[in-house]
């Protein structure tokens, strides 16, 4: 049976713990200062790195684009020969000439696009997985923490308990 002083000893207690952040007020852990800190730094050189992916990605595709410029032109001339050359052999040349053109055009719009999808998945599946490990990482922080602080809870109400045995011996 807890004395009146026990449950005001244990009330503090809980006062400094709720003060101090380890529990808030609804009994669930709080992030301290420090961690929030390491996420915000964590957050801002992921920021970091996805824009120095997407300026290098920029770069990439825009001389990526200046070369399709110049494939263009030269597809377009090699083009105008082919159609030339058929007009004479073929008199649904024309048509077939137009359809390849066509296909020609979908190919090249295609192939940058799918490899653009391959990219970003990969890149969304790294980001995911070291999201889902660090989030492991701190639900196995918090758990030690708690765990820790329940021992020490545990190991002061011991000896509070061993200091007012004595105490009360010596009356």
């Amino acid at each position: 049976m807890t004395t009146p002083k026990q449950m005001e000893q244990q009330q503090q207690q809980v006062v400094k713990m709720k003060n101090s952040g380890i529990i808030s007020y609804s009994g669930s852990p709080m992030i301290d200062d420090r961690e929030e800190e390491m996420t915000r730094s964590a957050l801002s050189a992921f920021r970091a790195k996805e824009e120095e992916i997407e300026k290098k990605r920029k770069e990439v595709s825009d001389k990526v684009q200046a070369q399709l410029g110049r494939v263009e032109e030269e597809t377009k001339r090699l083009a105008e020969i082919r159609e030339k050359l058929e007009s004479f052999v073929d008199p649904a040349g024309k048509e077939v000439t137009i359809v390849r053109k066509k296909i020609d055009l979908v190919n090249r719009e295609l192939k940058p696009l799918g490899q653009s999808c391959q990219r970003k998945e990969k890149e969304y599946k790294e980001a995911l997985d070291a999201f889902n490990a660090k989030s492991k990482e701190k639900a196995q922080l918090l758990t030690k923490l708690m765990e820790l602080v329940s021992e020490s809870e545990k190991l002061r109400m011991k000896k509070l308990e061993e200091l007012n045995k004595h105490i009360e011996s010596l009356r």
